[in-house]
C-alpha cells in the first residue's frame, strides 16, 4: 500500500508561523509535524510515499529528502500553485497508481498508529473508507453522519468529525464527473455518499486539527 499526504496548503490561519515555514514543517513537540506522519506510516510498513508541493514546498523537500533516512521512498507531486485536495490528488494519480491508497494531511497529528488502519481493505463497490473522531469544540456539530458503517451527509444532527485520514480508491477521484484542476475532495465525499459507495469509523485516538497557532502552542506544551 501507498500513503500520501497532503502538504502544499498556504497555511494562512497559521500566520505570522507560516510566513517562514511551510504548516507541515512547524515545530510541535520537538520535531516537524509532517515527520510524526513519515514516521508513523514507516512504523506501519507502509514505505512508498507520495507528497504534494507547493506552498514553500523546496523546504519539505530538503528536510525529508528521498526519504532515505526515515526508512521510507518519497516521491513528490510539484504543483505549480497550491491545488485544493481533489485536484491534489488528481495530478498525483500517475504516481499512486490503482490500488488504495492511505491519505493524511500534513496539518493533523494524532496518536494513533498506521498499523491499525493499513490492513483494512475497501469492499466490493466501495470507494474511500474515512476514519471519523469526536467533535472537537471548533466543530462540535461534525462533518457526516454514520449509518451502519456509511457516511452520510449531515443535516440537522450531529455527525462525527472527519479526521483527515482515510482509506482511498483512486476511482473516487478519477471517476469523478466533475473532476478538474482545482478542486475539493470533499466534492468526490458527497458523490460517493450518494452511491452508498463510502464508509467509515470512528477512531477512539487522541486527534488534533492543528488550524490556529495557540492549538499548536497547546499541544506543543501537551508533547513536551
Amino acid at each position: 500500500m501507498k500513503a500520501m499526504i497532503l502538504a502544499a496548503g498556504l497555511g494562512k490561519r497559521m500566520r505570522p508561523l507560516t510566513d517562514s515555514l511551510p504548516k507541515p514543517l512547524l515545530p510541535v513537540g520537538g520535531k516537524p509535524l509532517i515527520q510524526y506522519h513519515v514516521e508513523n506510516l514507516q512504523r506501519a510498513g507502509i514505505t512508498e510515499l507520495i507528497i504534494n508541493l507547493a506552498y514553500r514546498g523546496e523546504q519539505i523537500r530538503e528536510f525529508l529528502g528521498g526519504g532515505e533516512q526515515f526508512g521510507v521512498s518519497i516521491q513528490y507531486s510539484q504543483e505549480p500553485e497550491p491545488l485544493e485536495t481533489g485536484g491534489a490528488i488528481l495530478q498525483a494519480l500517475p504516481l499512486l497508481g490503482d490500488q488504495p491508497f492511505l491519505l493524511v494531511n500534513g496539518d493533523v497529528w494524532t496518536d494513533v498508529e498506521f498499523s491499525q488502519l493499513s490492513s483494512l481493505s475497501l469492499p466490493e463497490s466501495c470507494l474511500g473508507h474515512l476514519f471519523m473522531v469526536q467533535n472537537p469544540e471548533h466543530n462540535p456539530l461534525g462533518d457526516f453522519v454514520l449509518d451502519q458503517g456509511l457516511l452520510k451527509p449531515r443535516a440537522e444532527e450531529q455527525g462525527f468529525t472527519f479526521s483527515g485520514i482515510s482509506l482511498i480508491d483512486p476511482v473516487l477521484v478519477s471517476g469523478y464527473p466533475q473532476a478538474r484542476e482545482n478542486f475539493p475532495l470533499r466534492e468526490c465525499f458527497f458523490w460517493a455518499m450518494e452511491k452508498q459507495a463510502l464508509r467509515g469509523q470512528v477512531l477512539e485516538a487522541e486527534w488534533w486539527d492543528i488550524g490556529t497557532p495557540e492549538r499548536l502552542a497547546q499541544l506543543d506544551a501537551k508533547l513536551q
